[in-house]
């Protein structure tokens, strides 16, 4: 799913702030406001189901074969040579 990003510098949204959020709430679409061209603020509409949200990252977790293995043990054994050396 593809999403079109709306930015609006601080002075635009300042002069038109109502009308921007009347536009996330009837679109649904989140706006950034920019300081200079830099992201600063994201306006979203507010959801209270915790389903949408959970839709949103669906699909972005790692899945780990062996989660309780150790992580990078060769390494840990190398910082235990350089301790007694």
């Amino acid at each position: 799913m593809t999403r079109i990003m709306v930015t609006v510098s601080k002075s635009q949204f300042k002069a038109k702030a109502l009308e921007y959020f009347r536009q996330v709430e009837s679109t649904g679409r989140e706006i950034i406001i920019t300081d200079r061209g830099n992201p600063t603020v994201k306006i979203a509409p507010f959801r209270e189901e915790p389903s949408e949200i959970l839709c949103q990252i669906r699909d972005s977790v790692v899945k780990y074969e062996s989660p309780l293995d150790p992580v990078g043990e060769g390494e840990w054994e190398a910082g235990k040579e350089r301790d007694s050396a």
